[in-house]
């Protein structure tokens, strides 16, 4: 991939908080991520699927042969030549919305990262939990350092709940939906084909809508950062690329 590419997807997520490149995986690559899925126990408390979604927490520690599926050489060179080589991933989910999916998302930004346990920590808080894993809200520094990576195993628009987007929302800290003032914002549709990535910001206000045309979207989250934890916090899910 061009490196002249890369740095326009570079300045992109730097000034917008997000960028898509398509194309990163090709061939039969993703068509072996449901059969991998189809082999695990889903009675885990990881798994959770109802009518309008499937979601899997911790995914690469659950499914484990999907880290060689997904962690291939194409997407690290791509993490190397946009953000640097010192970045690992702490956290996976997957996500399949079905054709016939009611579930939507408002706007909201991603202020909390899975950690080992809970341990009250100066600049850290308020905790959660979900299925199992302590989640907690970190430093405003940390959520700045973190970037994440949905890897998209359909073809996604406005139609099947593509991501919509406030470009540059992510450069005003924690910003609150209702606080939004639509004068000054604009919404952008993130349209990804099957096989492509969006590379984001947390702090990008983002929201999705209802699926209307019956076609499903699945697609891996993937976050990466270069920030330690202060001990004896530890990220939940840490993978060296």
């Amino acid at each position: 991939m061009s490196n002249i590419i890369l740095d326009e997807n570079k300045t992109d997520i730097i000034e917008k908080g997000f960028s898509i490149i398509p194309g990163v995986f090709v061939g039969e690559g993703l068509n072996t991520i449901p059969q991998l899925i189809g082999q695990a126990d889903l009675s885990c408390p990881s798994f959770r699927k109802t009518d309008d979604l499937f979601a899997i927490r911790r995914f690469l520690k659950e499914v484990p042969l999907a880290k060689d599926v997904l962690l291939i050489k194409n997407l690290v060179s791509i993490i190397e030549q946009i953000f640097g080589t010192d970045y690992f991933l702490v956290k996976s989910i997957y996500f399949d919305k079905p054709g016939a999916s009611n579930w939507f998302v408002s706007y909201h930004q991603d202020l909390t990262i899975s950690v080992n346990k809970k341990v009250e920590t100066e600049g850290f808080g308020p905790w959660t939990i979900k299925q199992d894993q302590f989640g907690v809200q970190p430093p405003l520094e940390i959520l700045e350092s973190i970037f994440t990576i949905r890897i998209h195993l359909d073809d996604t628009d406005e139609n099947n709940g593509a991501l919509r987007v406030i470009p540059g929302s992510h450069r005003k800290g924690i910003y609150r939906p209702e606080t939004i003032n639509w004068k000054n914002e604009t919404e952008v549709t993130c349209s990804v084909p099957a096989g492509g990535i969006m590379i984001m910001k947390p702090l990008l206000l983002h929201a999705s809508n209802r699926t209307v045309n019956q076609d499903r979207r699945r697609v891996v989250h993937l976050e990466f950062c270069n920030r330690e934890l202060p001990a004896p916090l530890e990220w939940a899910e840490r993978i060296n690329l």
